[in-house]
This record gives structure tokens, C-alpha cells and sequence, in this order.
């Protein structure tokens, strides 16, 4: 079955030309022009994998659509598609829950590959697995269910943020690098900074944490990275 992606983009030439270039990869497309319009696909559609969201858009801002697909369907892979290129415009994308981030101009090849290994990220964590569950009191991770508990409660977490998740938990007590962390969540050829990571952990706490700006759950080696319940 193909895998359905959303593109939301007032811009019809755009739209077109991502559309025709995604559909020759095999993806099944469905076209938005306004916020609201991709509200109402995404309601029709809810076993779309990935939503590529502009985020200047005529009616209502991309990352209000994103916060939307956020709250609705959190296994949705969320790629911002924008003009600006200011820190602050990525920061807040990715707060909003984006997986990823794209500046205009781009090339289609550069959309391509983060297509991909966002895709592949969203199967894996969606993929049954040898090991059905990490458990370290309070926490529960359930990998087939793609799930995380806390004393009992589920806890929503984006594709990514499960990723991250997963990847502290199996190195638990271990000083993980950004720079591991980045390459085990994004992979190789990933082009931004630490930053991400940062933002990502960041949205991680203020839901794991009891008090996010005391979190003793995964704490920071400074100037290194981070680790998952280190010894005191």
C-alpha cells in the first residue's frame, strides 16, 4: 500500500512540483491550499504518514495546522516548508512538533531524502520488535505499541520524540552526545545543528518531568549531551 503524504502549500506551482516529484517516488499525494482545507484532508484521512506544511499560508499559520495534526495524530512525521529563515521561525516550528524543517528554495532532492528517513523513522517506531517493553520505574516504554507510560498513564509522544525516547532508555545511565543523538534520530546526512535536539528534549521534559525545570528523569551533561536517570 502507498504510503500517503500531505501537501499543504498556497503556492500552486509549488504544490505541483512537489506533488508530481513525490508521486514519482510512489507516495499517494493529497493537496491542500489552506490551513483549513488540510484540517479537513487530514480529518478524511487519517492514515496519512507525513504532512509537509508551508507555513505562511492565506488563512491561518502552518504551525497551526501542525499543533492541530499534533493534538489529533501525533504518529503523523511533520516537515515545515518555509521561506523564513530566521532561528526563532525554526525554534517555534519545531516546539509546535515538527519532526523537521525546510527553507525555501530547496532542492527536490534535498525534500526527498528527509521524506524518506522521516518515513523510515515513523515504520520503524510503528514496527513490531524482539523486545516488547523497557521498564524503569516510573516509566514504561511499550515498543510495539509505540507507547510510553508514566505510573500507569500514557503519555503522548511525537515519532520522533519517541526516537529519542527509546534511545535514552536502552543507554539508560549513559552520557549520550548530542551528536549520538542526532545521528541515531535523524541519521548521517542530517544538515542542522545540535539545536534540534535540544528543542526535542526540551518538549520531552515538559511532558515526563515533574518539574521540567528541575528534571532529574534526563538530565544534562553540559557541553556534551544528555542521559536518562544518571545515578546520583
Amino acid at each position: 500500500m502507498k504510503e500517503k503524504i500531505l501537501v499543504l502549500e498556497d503556492e500552486i506551482g509549488i504544490r505541483s512540483f512537489v506533488s508530481i516529484n513525490l508521486k514519482r517516488e510512489g507516495y499517494e499525494i493529497i493537496e491542500a491550499g489552506t490551513g483549513a482545507e488540510a484540517i479537513e484532508k487530514i480529518n478524511e484521512n487519517n492514515d496519512i504518514s507525513i504532512a509537509l506544511l508551508d507555513v505562511m499560508l492565506p488563512d491561518m499559520s502552518g504551525i497551526e495546522v501542525c499543533k492541530y495534526i499534533r493534538q489529533k495524530f501525533d504518529q503523523v512525521g511533520i516537515i515545515m516548508l518555509t521561506a523564513k529563515a530566521q532561528e526563532e521561525d525554526k525554534l517555534e516550528g519545531f516546539i509546535s512538533g515538527a519532526d523537521d524543517y525546510i527553507v525555501k528554495p530547496f532542492s527536490i532532492k534535498e525534500l526527498l531524502v528527509r521524506v524518506a528517513a522521516l518515513l523510515r523513522r515513523v515504520k520503524k517506531e510503528e514496527s513490531s520488535m524482539k523486545l516488547n517493553k523497557i521498564v524503569s520505574d516510573p516509566f514504561e516504554l511499550d515498543l510495539d505499541k509505540r507507547k510510553l507510560f508514566k505510573n500507569g498513564k500514557e503519555i503522548e509522544l511525537t515519532p520522533t520524540e519517541f526516537s529519542i525516547v527509546k534511545y535514552l532508555m536502552v543507554n539508560a545511565k549513559q552520557s549520550l552526545s548530542r551528536n549520538q543523538i542526532l545521528t541515531e534520530v535523524w541519521g548521517n546526512n542530517y544538515l542542522y545543528d545540535f539545536k534540534i535536539v535540544d528543542v526535542n528534549i526540551r518538549r520531552i521534559r515538559n511532558k515526563i518531568e515533574d518539574d521540567p525545570s528541575k528534571p532529574k528523569y534526563i538530565q544534562t551533561i553540559w557541553g556534551y549531551g544528555y542521559c536518562f536517570r544518571k545515578e546520583d
